[in-house]
């Protein structure tokens, strides 16, 4: 009987936030933003060099060298949402430390919806940088220091979707899961400067002084704002889809009692 009566003095979750209204209007400027991005890609900013090696190197199992090439335009497609996807697992590291610090379910709604975004840019970000690394390298993969690491993340957020798939109780489910993605984003500064601690490493580092011109960067940055915008736009779609689903299951409860 007290059970009943706590699950009726239940709050129901909201139906929707202030946010959700701001949705529409940024979706549609990142659509904007992220077309006048890759006009100017290919219409503004000219070709420019690639993976940086001295000479010729051997990649894989093909013999490469400094050339201009116009797969250099899916950088300023692969590096936007190669930071949206460290931005989105920055943002559920961030509630799966408030859940860990606090048990609340809330944040580990909001910590897996951020890590259901990350996972797409993510896996975006895999298949463009296969795209260059086939085009500008001549092979489709290689143990590239960055590449590598990157595979590992994308590898601990797949981990982490399948994990909540694995456990039953909320509580545990969630505390699990905050343990990794946590540890998934231990591993984004690690994929950033990879290149910059193993010189070795024939991954382009093209925020250097001299690796990007004017045009290259205001290219990125409309992308990458444009980008950005689309993910926030998902992310709140998606959070309100997951409010709705837990107003009605409250609902139902009220009912039955």
């Amino acid at each position: 009987m007290a059970d009943s009566k706590k699950r009726t003095a239940r709050k129901l979750p909201e139906a929707g936030q202030w946010p959700d209204a701001l949705s529409p209007w940024v979706i549609v400027a990142g659509i904007i933003l992220t077309t006048l991005g890759f006009l100017m890609a290919f219409f503004v900013v000219p070709p420019v060099s690639g993976a940086t090696v001295n000479g010729a190197e051997l990649v894989g199992d093909t013999v490469v060298s400094n050339k201009l090439l116009m797969s250099q335009k899916i950088f300023y497609f692969h590096m936007p949402v190669a930071i949206t996807s460290f931005a989105a697992l920055a943002f559920a590291a961030y509630y799966c430390v408030r859940f860990l610090i606090t048990r609340e379910l809330r944040f580990d709604t909001c910590a897996r919806i951020a890590m259901e975004v990350a996972l797409l840019f993510t896996v975006m970000t895999m298949i463009t940088g296969e795209m260059w690394t086939r085009f500008e390298w001549g092979v489709w993969w290689t143990w590239d220091p960055r590449l590598t690491t990157y595979l590992i993340l994308m590898l601990i957020v797949i981990a982490y979707i399948v994990l909540r798939n694995m456990v039953d109780d909320p509580i545990r489910r969630a505390a699990f899961a905050s343990v990794v993605g946590v540890i998934a984003f231990i591993d984004v500064p690690i994929c950033f400067m990879v290149t910059r601690l193993i010189p070795s490493s024939v991954h382009p580092v093209v925020t250097r002084a001299g690796g990007m011109t004017p045009e290259m960067g205001l290219c990125i940055a409309l992308v990458g704002v444009g980008m950005m915008c689309v993910a926030f736009a998902l992310y709140r779609a998606r959070f309100r889809q997951v409010r709705f689903a837990e107003r009605v299951d409250a609902l139902k409860e009220r009912l039955d009692d």
